[in-house]
């Protein structure tokens, strides 16, 4: 039985996508994707259709376990082991070619991170207050 993992970070939340063969279901964290809010629900299928224009039916099914970060930033790294892992499934160059213009954060992660604080400030960004009297 063919079977690939991949994965895919986003924040400090980190994704592992299992897919093997079977008839198109996806699951994360052991729930089915559809119970998810429904714009959660609409980013996580934006792969699965694409690839169903281009190979014609998903004959794949898909356990993703993700833990870390926020809510938001999950389903980022969810979509992204997901399309990573469709691509690697199907050797296929059109899929490819289509998530990346597409959206390229299909395939690429997006690297930006929170800012550390500097020495004697109250955030990353801001300064000490001074009055010059």
């Amino acid at each position: 039985m063919n079977r690939i993992i991949t994965s895919g970070k986003r924040k400090t939340a980190v994704a592992r996508a299992m897919i093997t063969e079977g008839t198109g279901k996806v699951k994360i964290n052991k729930k089915p994707h559809d119970v998810l809010n429904m714009f959660d629900t609409l980013k996580i299928e934006e792969p699965l259709r694409i690839a169903e224009n281009i190979l014609g039916k998903n004959n794949f099914d898909v356990s993703i376990s993700v833990k870390g970060g926020g809510e938001k930033g999950q389903i980022d790294a969810s979509r992204l082991a997901l399309a990573r892992a469709i691509v690697a499934f199907t050797k296929n160059k059109d899929v490819e070619k289509a998530f990346i213009e597409y959206d390229r954060n299909l395939l690429v992660a997006d690297v930006r991170r929170k800012e550390a604080y500097k020495p004697g400030d109250s955030k990353a960004r801001r300064k000490r207050q001074s009055s010059k009297r």
